[in-house]
C-alpha cells in the first residue's frame, strides 16, 4: 500500500520499523495508526474541496481517545453516536458547539449530555423532539437541534445505504416540514438540517448526483422553516479502496461541483456552515492490524496459517462486517516486505471456528513462525467494531504512531 513505505524488509509505519512496533505495543496482535497518513489526507482534502467546506470527524470510525484528539487539530467538528463518543470528544478539548450527534435511539441521559453541553442533536423521530423540548424545560438550556433528514432518494453505489426509502435513521423527507414547525413551537434552536444517504462510496457520479439532490432538497424543506438555516450537514459517503480492481476516489470534480453548490445555496440562505462528515475516508487506510504467526500446518494440500489474531478483534478483514461474497483485505508480511510471493495460503486465526478466516488463498513469501502478518486498510470499523471478548481471548492494543 503506497501510503506506507519501507526500509529493507521492514514495513514503517510514520517512520517507525515494525518489528520496533511490536516492543512499542508491547504484544500482538496491535493495531497502529500512522499520524502522517490522516494528516496527509485532511490536506488532500482542504486542496480538492471548496475552502468554505468545514471538514467533520465521524468519531465511529475510531473513536481512540487518542486518535479524536488528534483529529480535533485536524478537522473542524467531531461527528458522534453514543454518549460515550460524546465524553471522548468533550474530553478532547472541543466546545459542544463544534459538535453534533446521531443515531436513532438516543437514550434521555444522553440526550440531557447534549442539551447540558450544547451540542447539536441531529433529531430522527417526534418522540426524540419532544424528549429534547422536556429536558430542555427541565434544565433550563435551550436545546440546539437540527433535522436530520431521510431524503426521498439513494445514493447509488454505497456500500452502506443509509437514506431513501424506509429506514430507522432520520425523520422522512415529506414529514420535515410539521418537524420544523413543532421546533419554532417549542422554542428550541433550529440548527439546519443533516442529509446523508450513504457511505463507501467510490463512484464519483454517484456522489455528484448525491449532492445535486441534497442542496436541492435543503432548499425546497428550509422554505418551510421559522428560522435562517445555520447549518448543512451533507454526510460523507466517500470511500476507500479494500480489493482488487477498486481504486481511490478522484475529487476534482466532487470539488468544483461543491463549490457551485454551495454559492448558489449561500446566495438563496446566506451565511450558512456547510460541513463535509467524514469517518472512513480519514482514517481507514492510516492503520494496520498486526497478528503473529504461532503455527504453520498443511491439510491435504493446503497450507494453514496459524496467527495470534483473528475475527474477534478484526471482524471485518474476516468478511463477517457486511460483505456479501467474502474478499480478502490487503495482506502483507511486515518483516519481508521486499521477499517475492511463492504461493497462496490460507491465514487463519486462534478461535474454534470456521469463520475465523483472515486471507483466503492469498499468495504471500514464504512464511514462517514469528512473522509479522500485516493487514492494511484497518484504521476504521476495525477494533471498536470486532467482538472481543468472543471466545474469551485476549484483546488487542492500539498504538497511534
Amino acid at each position: 500500500m503506497s501510503q506506507f513505505q519501507c526500509n529493507g524488509d521492514q514495513l514503517l509505519v510514520n517512520g517507525h520499523p515494525l518489528n520496533l512496533l511490536k516492543y512499542h505495543a508491547g504484544q500482538t496482535p496491535f493495531y497502529a495508526y500512522d499520524r502522517s497518513v490522516i494528516a496527509q489526507k485532511v490536506r488532500l482534502l482542504r486542496h480538492k474541496l471548496p475552502t468554505a467546506l468545514k471538514l467533520h470527524y465521524a468519531v465511529k470510525a475510531n473513536p481512540m481517545p487518542a486518535v479524536v484528539n488528534f483529529m480535533r487539530e485536524q478537522v473542524d467538528g467531531l461527528d458522534v453516536a453514543s454518549g460515550n463518543e460524546l465524553r471522548t470528544a468533550l474530553n478532547s478539548g472541543l466546545d459542544g458547539h463544534q459538535i453534533s450527534f446521531a443515531g436513532p435511539g438516543k437514550q434521555s441521559q444522553e440526550l440531557g449530555m447534549a442539551v447540558a453541553t450544547q451540542t447539536t442533536v441531529n433529531v430522527e423521530s417526534f418522540n426524540e423532539l419532544e424528549k429534547l423540548r422536556n429536558i430542555s424545560d427541565e434544565i433550563g438550556v435551550r436545546a440546539r437541534v437540527a433535522v436530520r433528514v431521510n431524503p426521498n432518494f439513494e445514493l447509488k453505489s454505497s456500500g452502506m445505504k443509509m437514506g431513501g426509502g424506509a429506514q430507522q435513521f432520520g425523520v422522512d423527507a415529506e414529514q420535515v416540514p410539521e418537524m420544523l414547525q413543532l421546533i419554532s413551537e417549542y422554542g428550541l434552536h433550529y440548527r439546519g438540517l443533516h442529509i446523508f444517504t450513504g457511505s463507501q462510496n467510490l463512484n464519483e457520479d454517484s456522489i455528484l448526483t448525491a449532492h445535486r439532490g441534497i442542496f436541492e432538497l435543503a432548499t425546497q424543506l428550509q422554505q418551510g422553516a421559522k428560522s435562517d438555516i445555520e447549518s448543512l450537514n451533507i454526510g460523507g459517503g466517500l470511500g476507500i479502496p479494500y480489493f482488487p480492481g477498486e481504486t481511490p476516489i478522484h475529487l476534482e470534480a466532487i470539488g468544483e461541483q461543491l463549490n457551485e453548490l454551495m454559492t448558489q445555496f449561500s446566495d438563496q440562505h446566506g451565511d450558512c456552515e456547510i460541513a463535509m462528515e467524514l469517518g472512513r475516508y480519514l482514517v481507514g487506510d492510516a492503520g494496520i492490524y498486526v497478528c503473529e504467526v504461532i503455527d504453520i500446518k498443511q491439510s491435504r494440500g493446503t497450507e494453514f496459517i496459524v496467527v495470534n489474531g483473528g475475527l474477534h478483534q478484526h471482524l471485518s478483514a474476516s468478511g463477517n462486517f457486511g460483505q456479501v461474497i467474502r474478499k480478502n483485505y490487503p495482506v502483507a508480511i511486515g518483516n519481508k516486505m521486499q521477499q517475492a510471493p511463492e504461493k497462496p495460503v490460507q491465514i487463519v486465526g486462534p478461535l474454534c471456528t470456521p469463520l475465523d478466516l483472515l486471507a483466503n488463498k492469498y499468495k504471500l513469501p514464504k512464511v514462517e513462525i514469528g512473522d509479522l502478518v500485516v493487514i492494511y486498510q484497518s484504521g476504521a470499523y476495525g477494533y471498536s467494531a470486532s467482538p472481543r471478548d468472543f471466545l474469551s481471548h485476549p484483546h488487542p492494543v492500539e498504538i497511534l504512531i
